[in-house]
């Protein structure tokens, strides 16, 4: 018995990828599309040629030597911009969070739902206020006005707020009663056991600040400040005949996403899940 029901559950462990892989083609198509399109010559892309006659990597080249553009440099500040949107998310919304669940003042409930009724206004309604404010103060082309908007975010507070209520309220009075300090309790006992929650907002930020497109495209002007989704459209507006070189700038921007999917697929999980149940 125990033999023939383990042999069905392979059975339906086999039917089940079977059923899957139509869908995991029907995904991976256009990625599959852009990869090949990179590969293949110039002068085949256009003839509907459904096997290349050679792989050509000239375009990955051309992308990172072209002296009409800095690609390296635009995959250098979308690295800086990221990675500091990320940290600065992380350590704010671990403080605003930190507050939320561990301590008590007046209107502390309303205030949370002013913060959360932030996340359904959209991006697009605030997007021109936001940069009449960047340029009143002089912001435009720099750092500060990639960074700055982003530092902090109403789902980064939920999530982490979610994931602190489940901590036991013993833990915070035995923290109080050795006289431990708010500060001392978030780096020491808050920070350690919220590594899953904190890395899948990180995750996350990172990823979403990657893809940016329309605000850095509005606030930045000169390759000093550009970001790498900017610079992939460029590729193609050098050269209008150069679809396999703006084909070969998406992958290469593609690899850091996927990266970080592959090897944090487990924590992202673990961490979104976190806060899912309360006690």
């Amino acid at each position: 018995m125990r033999l023939t029901f383990a042999r069905k559950r392979k059975l339906k462990n086999a039917g089940l990828m079977l059923l899957n892989l139509p869908l995991m083609f029907i995904i991976l198509l256009p990625l599959i599309y852009t990869l090949y399109i990179s590969v293949m010559p110039a002068d085949e892309i256009y003839d509907n040629v459904l096997i290349p006659s050679a792989i050509s990597f000239d375009n990955y080249v051309r992308a990172f030597t072209n002296p009409a553009y800095s690609f390296l440099g635009y995959i250098k500040n979308s690295f800086i911009i990221s990675l500091s949107v990320m940290l600065g998310q992380m350590f704010t919304c671990s403080l605003a969070a930190f507050a939320f669940s561990f301590l008590d003042f007046k209107g502390k409930k309303l205030l949370f739902i002013l913060v959360l009724s932030t996340m359904m206004v959209p991006g697009e309604a605030t997007i021109i206020a936001n940069y009449l404010t960047v340029s009143r103060w002089g912001w435009l082309d720099s750092y500060q006005a990639l960074i700055l908007p982003y530092i902090t975010s109403a789902l980064g507070i939920f999530l982490l707020r979610q994931h602190y209520l489940t901590f036991p309220k013993e833990l915070r009075e035995a923290s109080l009663l050795d006289g431990c300090t708010n500060m001392r309790f978030l780096y020491s006992v808050v920070f350690p056991l919220s590594k899953p929650a904190l890395g899948a907002l990180g995750a996350y930020v990172f990823l979403n600040t990657w893809n940016q497109y329309m605000w850095p495209l509005l606030v930045t002007n000169s390759d000093a400040y550009r970001t790498v989704q900017v610079g992939i459209s460029m590729l193609y507006d050098i050269d209008a005949e150069a679809l396999g070189l703006m084909m070969a700038g998406v992958v290469i921007v593609i690899v850091p996403s996927l990266a970080i999917f592959v090897f944090m697929q487990k924590q992202l999980i673990n961490g979104l899940m976190a806060g899912a149940v309360k006690g």
